[in-house]
Protein backbone atom coordinates (compact mmCIF):
# COMPACT_ATOMS: atom_id res chain seq x y z
CA UNK A 1 0.00 0.00 0.00
CA UNK A 2 1.78 3.52 -1.13
CA UNK A 3 2.31 5.64 1.69
CA UNK A 4 4.69 8.03 3.61
CA UNK A 5 7.70 7.04 5.29
CA UNK A 6 7.37 9.60 7.82
CA UNK A 7 10.97 8.30 9.12
CA UNK A 8 12.37 10.32 6.42
CA UNK A 9 13.23 13.87 6.10
CA UNK A 10 11.01 15.72 3.75
CA UNK A 11 13.31 17.13 0.82
CA UNK A 12 12.07 19.77 -1.22
CA UNK A 13 12.75 19.71 -5.12
CA UNK A 14 12.48 23.17 -7.12
CA UNK A 15 9.39 23.63 -9.87
CA UNK A 16 9.17 25.88 -11.94
CA UNK A 17 5.40 26.75 -13.34
CA UNK A 18 4.75 28.07 -16.84
CA UNK A 19 1.29 29.21 -17.66
CA UNK A 20 0.60 29.07 -21.66
CA UNK A 21 -2.19 31.52 -22.77
CA UNK A 22 -2.74 33.88 -25.69
CA UNK A 23 -5.13 35.32 -23.65
CA UNK A 24 -3.75 35.64 -19.82
CA UNK A 25 -1.23 37.88 -17.24
CA UNK A 26 0.08 37.16 -14.23
CA UNK A 27 -2.52 39.17 -12.69
CA UNK A 28 -4.80 37.26 -13.82
CA UNK A 29 -3.49 33.18 -14.27
CA UNK A 30 -5.41 31.06 -11.64
CA UNK A 31 -4.00 27.76 -13.02
CA UNK A 32 -0.58 29.17 -12.34
CA UNK A 33 -1.43 30.83 -9.44
CA UNK A 34 -2.90 27.51 -8.07
CA UNK A 35 0.35 25.30 -9.11
CA UNK A 36 2.28 28.17 -7.36
CA UNK A 37 0.23 27.70 -3.91
CA UNK A 38 -0.14 24.05 -3.91
CA UNK A 39 3.96 23.95 -4.31
CA UNK A 40 4.80 26.18 -2.03
CA UNK A 41 2.13 24.84 0.55
CA UNK A 42 3.52 20.87 0.04
CA UNK A 43 7.64 22.80 1.10
CA UNK A 44 8.82 22.63 -2.82
CA UNK A 45 10.25 25.67 -3.90
CA UNK A 46 9.25 27.52 -6.58
CA UNK A 47 12.14 28.01 -8.86
CA UNK A 48 10.61 30.28 -11.38
CA UNK A 49 7.42 31.49 -13.20
CA UNK A 50 6.14 32.36 -16.81
CA UNK A 51 3.59 32.84 -19.38
CA UNK A 52 4.00 32.63 -22.90
CA UNK A 53 1.75 32.41 -25.68
CA UNK A 54 0.76 29.36 -27.04
CA UNK A 55 3.79 29.77 -29.91
CA UNK A 56 5.43 26.49 -29.90
CA UNK A 57 9.04 27.35 -30.39
CA UNK A 58 8.54 30.03 -27.82
CA UNK A 59 7.24 27.31 -24.89
CA UNK A 60 9.85 24.50 -26.21
CA UNK A 61 12.69 27.38 -25.77
CA UNK A 62 11.93 28.31 -22.30
CA UNK A 63 11.29 24.65 -21.13
CA UNK A 64 15.04 23.81 -23.03
CA UNK A 65 16.00 26.97 -20.62
CA UNK A 66 15.06 25.18 -17.18
CA UNK A 67 16.17 22.14 -18.20
CA UNK A 68 19.67 23.21 -19.08
CA UNK A 69 19.10 25.01 -15.84
CA UNK A 70 20.72 23.96 -12.50
CA UNK A 71 17.88 25.60 -10.67
CA UNK A 72 14.96 24.02 -11.84
CA UNK A 73 14.67 20.22 -10.86
CA UNK A 74 10.55 20.03 -12.22
CA UNK A 75 8.84 22.43 -14.52
CA UNK A 76 4.72 22.26 -15.10
CA UNK A 77 3.06 24.16 -17.49
CA UNK A 78 -0.29 24.71 -17.48
CA UNK A 79 -2.36 25.53 -20.28
CA UNK A 80 -2.29 24.49 -24.47
CA UNK A 81 -3.01 20.54 -24.01
CA UNK A 82 -6.23 20.68 -25.51
CA UNK A 83 -7.37 20.31 -29.39
CA UNK A 84 -7.47 23.03 -30.59
CA UNK A 85 -5.14 24.54 -33.56
CA UNK A 86 -3.66 26.92 -31.28
CA UNK A 87 -2.80 23.70 -28.57
CA UNK A 88 0.63 22.97 -29.14
CA UNK A 89 2.14 22.76 -25.38
CA UNK A 90 2.32 18.92 -25.78
CA UNK A 91 3.92 19.22 -28.97
CA UNK A 92 6.83 21.50 -27.40
CA UNK A 93 7.39 19.00 -24.72
CA UNK A 94 8.04 16.00 -26.51
CA UNK A 95 10.52 18.45 -28.42
CA UNK A 96 11.98 18.53 -25.57
CA UNK A 97 11.98 15.08 -23.57
CA UNK A 98 14.61 12.82 -23.45
CA UNK A 99 12.15 10.04 -22.70
CA UNK A 100 8.40 10.04 -22.28
CA UNK A 101 6.25 8.94 -19.10
CA UNK A 102 3.24 7.82 -20.70
CA UNK A 103 1.57 6.43 -17.93
CA UNK A 104 1.60 9.94 -16.55
CA UNK A 105 -0.96 10.35 -19.17
CA UNK A 106 -2.94 7.49 -18.18
CA UNK A 107 -3.18 8.20 -14.64
CA UNK A 108 -4.12 11.73 -15.40
CA UNK A 109 -6.95 10.92 -17.33
CA UNK A 110 -7.88 8.18 -14.74
CA UNK A 111 -7.71 10.82 -12.11
CA UNK A 112 -9.56 13.69 -14.21
CA UNK A 113 -12.42 10.99 -15.17
CA UNK A 114 -13.71 11.38 -11.31
CA UNK A 115 -14.43 15.04 -12.14
CA UNK A 116 -14.99 15.70 -15.38
CA UNK A 117 -16.19 12.10 -16.78
CA UNK A 118 -15.82 11.32 -20.26
CA UNK A 119 -14.76 14.91 -21.34
CA UNK A 120 -11.01 13.64 -20.30
CA UNK A 121 -10.66 12.38 -23.29
CA UNK A 122 -9.98 15.77 -24.74
CA UNK A 123 -6.84 16.49 -22.42
CA UNK A 124 -3.66 15.47 -23.94
CA UNK A 125 -2.00 15.95 -20.74
CA UNK A 126 1.56 14.42 -20.95
CA UNK A 127 5.18 14.07 -18.73
CA UNK A 128 8.53 13.40 -19.65
CA UNK A 129 12.00 13.63 -18.63
CA UNK A 130 15.29 15.60 -20.02
CA UNK A 131 18.76 15.32 -18.76
CA UNK A 132 18.00 15.33 -15.14
CA UNK A 133 14.28 17.58 -15.44
CA UNK A 134 10.84 15.86 -14.78
CA UNK A 135 8.30 18.00 -17.00
CA UNK A 136 5.02 17.94 -16.56
CA UNK A 137 2.03 19.98 -19.01
CA UNK A 138 -1.20 20.17 -17.27
CA UNK A 139 -4.70 21.40 -18.89
CA UNK A 140 -4.89 24.94 -18.58
CA UNK A 141 -8.18 24.55 -15.86
CA UNK A 142 -7.24 25.22 -11.89
CA UNK A 143 -8.95 22.23 -11.49
CA UNK A 144 -7.15 20.36 -13.94
CA UNK A 145 -4.07 21.32 -12.06
CA UNK A 146 -5.38 20.13 -8.58
CA UNK A 147 -6.25 16.94 -9.57
CA UNK A 148 -2.90 15.76 -11.16
CA UNK A 149 -1.19 17.78 -8.29
CA UNK A 150 -3.64 16.25 -5.16
CA UNK A 151 -3.89 12.86 -6.87
CA UNK A 152 -0.33 12.01 -8.71
CA UNK A 153 2.84 14.91 -8.35
CA UNK A 154 2.89 15.86 -4.30
CA UNK A 155 3.00 11.67 -3.89
CA UNK A 156 5.71 11.51 -6.50
CA UNK A 157 7.64 14.82 -5.67
CA UNK A 158 8.15 13.16 -2.27
CA UNK A 159 11.11 11.40 -1.71
CA UNK A 160 9.32 9.79 1.50
CA UNK A 161 6.44 7.94 -1.10
CA UNK A 162 7.13 4.47 -0.75
CA UNK A 163 7.02 2.09 -2.42
CA UNK A 164 8.60 4.19 -5.31
CA UNK A 165 8.75 7.94 -6.54
CA UNK A 166 9.91 10.28 -9.28
CA UNK A 167 12.59 11.74 -6.24
CA UNK A 168 14.21 9.00 -5.55
CA UNK A 169 15.20 8.44 -9.28
CA UNK A 170 16.94 11.66 -9.80
CA UNK A 171 20.09 10.75 -9.26
CA UNK A 172 20.21 8.28 -11.19
CA UNK A 173 18.47 9.74 -14.59
CA UNK A 174 21.77 10.49 -16.37
CA UNK A 175 23.54 7.48 -15.33
CA UNK A 176 23.60 5.95 -19.00
CA UNK A 177 26.29 9.67 -19.71
CA UNK A 178 28.67 8.48 -17.34
CA UNK A 179 31.70 6.30 -18.00
CA UNK A 180 31.52 2.78 -16.66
Amino acid sequence: MPKIDESLEFIPVRIAVLAVSDSRSMADDVSGETLVSMIEKAGHIVADRKIVTDDRPLIRDTLQAWVDSDDVDVVISTGGTGLTGRDVSVEAHRDVYEKEIEAFATMFTIVSMKNVGTSAVQSRATGGIAKSTYLFALPGSPGACKDAWNEILIWQLDHRHRPSNFVQMMPRLEEHKRPR
